[in-house]
């Protein structure tokens, strides 16, 4: 599970709900609303990882990456820890660096690069992309106060949808090339069509000597990877059942939590581990703001998220495939993550 981005083009309306509970006007976001009714309503029902993000789901991600359990933020930190100054000289091929991140968040990992940047350079331009405003500005307000040397440009975008175009970046100065970072093996929250899509538009809005580096996890045995996504302490089930307590707060859902069960699953055909919501009773669920009722079979699932494990040298064929030529690739001593570095063709 890896932290997601959701669509920026939802609109807030003011719409009444009529219902036992609610008499009084909710605002609705219409992106929410119709990612519900679509997922709700189809089969099998799903519904898309970035309804994880709310302000109680964000916090609920945090501490996930600080469990024990969780193996993936703390293997890549160690090997971008080991690896920055290396990455970053890279990257650079004797140019200055501009460094973007894509799905920024808090930037914590980040902070590492940005130091071999500015203990290389002396300043650097780092620009945060995110459809969260406020993750944007508490990660400028953290990286300015710790990082001396650092300007951060952020920009809230939904870099995932782009209908074909490249991403919309503000153009490198002469003599300066862009680093992307995609780490946190987000990209394994695509399917295989979706993640090329996406790579290929990372490319088309770079010019050929700026980079790529990704972050991957690998496949391992199946009881280090569902473990992962199902902790001891609890936090992966109630970060998953706040999906559906987002939707009775904002779409004045009727969710019993109690009637739901988190569960994870390794789908070894697909090298994935899925998420699911099982419902554990025969139930119907009233959905008032977007007017649905939705019927449960007892052990019937909402599938909340997919996270593809990849191969050894699978991450370094799709770079390829989207236009980067290998420039490098480091990993842990496990052999459990890689981050690879690409440069634009």
């Amino acid at each position: 599970m890896t932290t997601f981005v959701f669509p920026t083009a939802a609109t807030q309306i003011e719409k009444p709900v009529a219902n036992q509970r609610a008499t009084h006007a909710l605002a609705v976001d219409e992106g929410v609303a119709s990612a519900v009714r679509a997922g709700l309503s189809s089969e099998p029902k799903r519904l898309p990882p970035w309804l994880f993000y709310d302000a109680a789901g964000s916090r609920l991600f945090d501490e996930i990456t600080d469990r024990p359990e969780y193996y993936l933020t703390r293997t890549e930190r160690g090997i971008l820890r080991a690896h920055a100054d290396a990455m970053v000289a890279r990257a650079a091929d004797g140019a200055r660096l501009r460094i973007t991140e894509l799905g920024a968040g808090s930037a914590d990992k980040t902070r590492q690069l940005l130091k071999a940047a500015v203990a290389r350079q002396g300043t650097v331009v780092y620009e945060p992309v995110d459809v969260s405003a406020s993750a944007l500005d508490a990660a400028r307000e953290r990286i300015e106060r710790e990082i001396d040397g650092v300007a951060v440009a952020p920009r809230v975008m939904d870099y995932t949808h782009g209908n074909g175009r490249g991403l919309e970046l503000t153009p490198t100065e002469t003599g300066e090339r862009r680093l992307v970072l995609y780490i946190g093996s987000s990209i394994g929250n695509f399917d295989p069509p979706e993640a090329m899509r996406l790579l290929h538009r990372v490319r088309a809005g770079l010019r050929p000597g700026d980079g790529l580096l990704l972050g991957v996890d690998l496949v391992k045995d199946e009881a280090t990877l569902l473990a992962a996504y199902d902790d001891v302490a609890g936090v992966t089930a109630h970060f998953n059942l706040n999906m559906l307590a987002r939707l009775n707060r904002e779409l004045e859902a009727e969710f019993n939590l109690e009637n739901f069960e988190h569960r994870a699953v390794w789908n070894r055909a697909e090298s994935r581990v899925e998420m699911h919501l099982e419902s554990r009773i025969a139930q119907k669920v009233q959905i008032a703001a977007v007017d649905l009722e939705v019927s449960f079979a007892e052990s019937e699932t909402i599938h909340t998220e997919n996270s593809y494990k990849y191969r050894a040298g699978q991450a370094e064929a799709m770079l390829a495939e989207a236009g980067f030529a290998a420039a490098g690739s480091w990993t842990d001593e496990r052999g459990w993550f890689v981050v690879c570095l690409g440069r634009a063709e």
